[in-house]
């Protein structure tokens, strides 16, 4: 195991962050993983399943039972990590800007021209062309704030992955998974180690979240390159929601990591042991477009008319949001069928404040796909 690590732009005098990455398995691999948790820094679950992850890959290390290059970094934000306003943990927005750490990560603008003038007929060839370009624009860069600072280290860490896992949690969620059309056949056998209660697909969910910063690129610069300069398929990204914020247990941190060890043991990136039977998948893929998301008519007591993971039919009640002062109640409807995945902590709510999503299968949404 290399430990390695970038020291972000100072804030103020006097004080210096730093990203740190652990590097395991032989550094020339064919095979680059870059695994990374808590973007946003107060989704605690993910931050324990990269505990025991590192533990596991230094040990499958010692064994030489790696054959990928795998980057693991257990703390992805150690400028929201110190983020604390009178005893909150504020970690999903930078205090300083109110930026969201997970939003409009730096979209290559000068990448498409080099490209054409860069590349050749060789696809393979065009990879590695297309990764050193990355490499000097992320490098030409300069960060103008600490948060760009860190935007621009978790890209330089992984812009030449083969495979990108971003670890997340929700508010209160089962597990789920987000990812791109064309990266879900790579992604549904994790899904299903994972045991993955929901299944989003978005090419583009309008946000440039950090897995979109690199599988959003590839494919748009497979439909604008010309056929004489082959653009390869791009890597694969995927955002796992580690369930919710308060579901942190040895348990569940274990399950996801065995999870995520038995996903690279089915890709070649762990050797010297039988690959894992492919359990069932609990549920079908289905477009982010089409998951609706429940907003409140009214401030008021939130209480639950449904749980988490429950399967809801259209016209199921999933909330009642209740005037403290009249006792009126107002019930918010599911407007489609699928599985209530996530909902808020809170139970009570402002005017118009979002209150949970559930999955669908038919697209009803464009534009920002993402929430705040």
């Amino acid at each position: 195991m290399n430990r390695q690590s970038i020291p972000l732009l100072s804030a103020t005098p006097g004080t210096l962050r730093e990203l740190a990455s652990f590097h395991f398995g032989p550094a020339d691999a064919a095979q680059k993983i870059y695994i990374q948790a808590s973007l946003h820094a107060d989704e605690t679950p993910a931050m324990l399943t990269a505990v025991l992850l590192r533990a596991q890959l230094a040990e499958l290390e010692a064994q030489d039972a790696l054959a990928a290059h795998v980057v693991l970094v257990p703390l992805a934000n150690p400028v929201g990590l110190n983020q604390h306003v009178l005893g909150q943990f504020v970690g999903r927005f930078d205090l300083a800007s109110g930026r969201n750490f997970n939003r409009h990560f730096h979209a290559f603008p000068k990448l498409l021209a080099r490209a054409k003038e860069t590349l050749g007929p060789d696809a393979g060839r065009n990879r590695g062309l297309i990764r050193q370009l990355m490499r000097e624009e992320l490098d030409a860069h300069q960060p103008l704030t600490e948060f760009d600072s860190l935007q621009s280290a978790l890209l330089k860490l992984s812009h030449d992955a083969d495979l990108i896992i971003d670890l997340h949690c929700s508010l209160e969620a089962v597990m789920h998974v987000y990812t791109s059309e064309a990266g879900w056949p790579d992604v549904e056998p994790l899904a299903r180690y994972l045991g993955s209660r929901a299944q989003l697909l978005a090419t583009d969910s309008g946000a440039q979240a950090f897995d979109e910063a690199h599988s959003l690129l590839w494919w748009q610069l497979r439909q604008q390159m010309p056929a004489a300069q082959p653009v390869p398929p791009g890597p694969t990204a995927v955002t796992i929601e580690c369930r919710g914020q308060r579901d942190v247990s040895w348990e569940s941190a274990q399950h996801d990591a065995n999870a995520l060890i038995d996903y690279l043991r089915w890709r070649g990136a762990i050797i010297g042991a039988d690959v894992k039977p492919l359990p069932d998948l609990l549920t079908p893929a289905t477009p982010l477009a089409g998951s609706a998301q429940f907003y409140a008519p009214r401030s008021g007591i939130l209480v639950h008319r449904a749980r988490i993971g429950d399967w809801i039919r259209e016209h199921d009640p999933l909330f009642d949001i209740v005037d403290p002062m009249t006792g009126e109640t107002v019930t918010v409807k599911s407007t489609v069928e699928g599985v209530f995945y996530m909902r808020r902590a809170i139970r009570f709510v402002t005017s118009g404040a979002p209150l949970g999503r559930v999955t669908g299968t038919r697209p009803t949404r464009s534009g920002v796909l993402l929430g705040a």
